[in-house]
């Protein structure tokens, strides 16, 4: 399913799958995609980011990797995913565990990670691999 994720401020993004496949001002993208599902976000938009510290404290694994998709991040330091656990509490996730940092970018044919945060900087929603996993209520 294509889904166009749009906020406030900002362009939009669409997502086929776990892939971008446009980026640019909403009227572009519903031109070039009509029919496809309109996800409006209240926020900016922008590329998930690295989570490049230690991951949150929490009860479990699981817990641990969604406190990380709590802060807009779908990706984790190596160093910080030290456990057989918490690699495999990512990968069920689709959270990324890099050798290092990388700037965040929205590019076409990309894996789609993005997210959105409200004025205070605070996440709204993320999406990991074009799967929308967290959303704040």
């Amino acid at each position: 399913m294509l889904t166009i994720h749009t906020a406030d401020e900002g362009g939009a993004v669409a997502v086929e799958g776990a892939r971008v496949v446009g980026v640019g001002p909403l009227a572009d993208l519903e031109q070039r995609f009509p029919g496809a599902r309109l996800r409006r976000w209240p926020g900016v938009l922008g590329p998930a980011l690295v989570h490049e510290g230690p991951l949150p404290d929490a009860p479990s694994p699981r817990e641990r990797i969604h406190a990380v998709l709590k802060t807009g991040a779908t990706a984790v330091l190596a160093e910080h995913a030290d456990s057989p656990e918490l690699r495999s509490a990512a990968d069920r996730n689709g959270v990324l565990i890099l050798p290092g940092p990388r700037p965040p970018a929205l590019v076409d044919q990309a894996r789609a990670d993005l997210a959105v945060f409200d004025e205070a900087g605070t996440c709204i929603a993320t999406v990991c691999g074009g799967r929308l996993l967290y959303r704040r209520r």
